[in-house]
């Protein structure tokens, strides 16, 4: 298995971070963390369920991981201080594996 690493700060400066592991063109595992808060706390199991088994080729889609992830959130989930949006960008990030320059942007 292949192990990818990938990180965003938010516009309001909070860390996203995601580790990944990618076996046959698909995300077999999927570890999201960082410094933000979200409620309940098995949001965070929704979120890293809307990644595994996604196609690479789909993760490289901001826009499309996103969408999963908002369709995988329970109906009271509360993200505070980053968004579907930021966990697609680090994915994205972890796949192609874009210069530390870019990733504190």
């Amino acid at each position: 298995m292949n192990e990818q690493h990938g990180e965003y700060k938010t516009p309001g400066g909070k860390l996203v971070v995601v580790d990944l592991t990618i076996a046959e063109g698909r995300l077999a595992t999927a570890q999201v963390s960082g410094d933000f808060f979200l409620y309940p706390d098995e949001t965070l199991l929704s979120i890293t369920g809307a990644l595994i088994g996604m196609e690479t080729a789909i993760a490289l889609e901001e826009h499309t991981v996103a969408s999963q992830i908002t369709a995988a959130l329970p109906p009271d989930a509360v993200l505070l201080g980053f968004t579907p949006e930021s966990v697609a960008r680090a994915v994205r990030r972890a796949l192609v594996a874009e210069p530390e320059s870019e990733v504190r942007k």
